[in-house]
């Protein structure tokens, strides 16, 4: 393991995509807690919003600066593109949909400035949904077998034999060590970013940062939520006015964290219980309950992802 700096300051990254009113709020929330963690440097990384929402921001007591992008390219290497940008012992990759509480970020860094955080990589923080209750934000890695339960909807019906990809069972209201935090909050030693490449670019967005504090616990470095530090998190950001998107690239995601992590018969059951079970379940769920607008979804994204997949096998021939 390489040894972790002890350089303070923080180097928050945050990339935006058509976020709308959201950003304003959240570089709020950081100017509100002073210089609790100074010095902190933000980095707004554009990913070609068209909503205005990078446009005329404040001018906030702490240093500030816009990356513009000519396209949406993606969380993973947008969020590199920012983390490049600054030179702080510490990175916090931040959505734009979360507003800070104080102690969200000396907290965080006064633990890996610890004795007891000194193996640890990643921080995460307790979230807070919009009706003030904390949010279950905390995962395990899958596996295999978990992603093939999911795909078919069995880790719903029987919990407490496939356990489902959230610590959901767990109130989230103490510190520990678990396997990811949440990415909207992802509080990262910059030698550890570093000696890990960043986030793998290939994932446009989720599983980044799951494949991130994967690679970090294979190389000795472990994830840590601490309960005492809070955020607000919306949660689905932008991504909730978009669900056939979103499950695009959810999908098409996961299928690449398989072809990465697994191999031989794992990797073949899980890919094909993705692309061709997981559409039949959540077809029957969605018409099981009258939900006809989530039942076209399911099957507009998985169109999507079947022709990418046929373009991505032409591409090869």
């Amino acid at each position: 393991m390489r040894e972790a700096t002890s350089m303070k300051g923080i180097d928050i990254v945050i990339v935006n995509w058509n976020s709308g009113t959201q950003l304003r709020e959240c570089l709020r929330s950081i100017e509100n807690l002073g210089n609790e963690a100074a010095p902190v440097t933000v980095t707004v990384v554009d990913n070609a919003s068209s909503d205005g929402s990078a446009d005329g921001l404040p001018s906030p007591s702490y240093a500030l600066r816009v990356i513009r992008n000519p396209a949406n390219l993606g969380f993973g290497r947008a969020s590199n593109l920012g983390a490049r940008e600054g030179s702080a012992g510490y990175l916090l990759f931040l959505n734009p949909d979360t507003r800070l509480h104080p102690g969200a970020l000396s907290l965080p860094l006064g633990f890996m400035e610890s004795e007891a955080g000194k193996n640890v990589g990643i921080c995460g923080v307790q979230c807070l949904d919009e009706a003030g209750r904390i949010a279950r934000c905390c995962a395990r890695f899958p596996t295999a077998w978990r992603l093939i339960g999911q795909a078919l909807g069995l880790d719903r019906l029987f919990p407490g034999w496939i356990r489902p990809h959230f610590l959901g069972e767990w109130p989230h209201d103490t510190d520990r060590d678990v396997d990811q935090v949440i990415g909207a909050f992802f509080f990262v030693r910059r030698a550890v970013f570093e000696q890990l490449g960043g986030f793998d670019e290939r994932f446009f967005v989720y599983y980044e940062d799951l494949d991130f504090a994967l690679r970090a616990r294979r190389a000795g470095w472990g994830s840590r939520y601490l309960a005492g530090a809070r955020i607000f998190h919306r949660g689905g950001g932008v991504s909730r006015q978009i669900s056939a998107r979103r499950l695009y690239y959810l999908t098409n995601s996961k299928l690449l964290y398989v072809r990465k992590h697994f191999a031989g018969i794992e990797a073949f059951l899980a890919s094909g219980a993705i692309l061709l079970l997981e559409p039949l379940a959540r077809s029957a769920y969605a018409l099981g309950r009258g939900r006809l607008g989530e039942f076209a979804d399911t099957w507009k994204a998985f169109g999507w992802l079947y022709a990418s997949l046929c373009r991505l096998g032409g591409n090869r021939r």
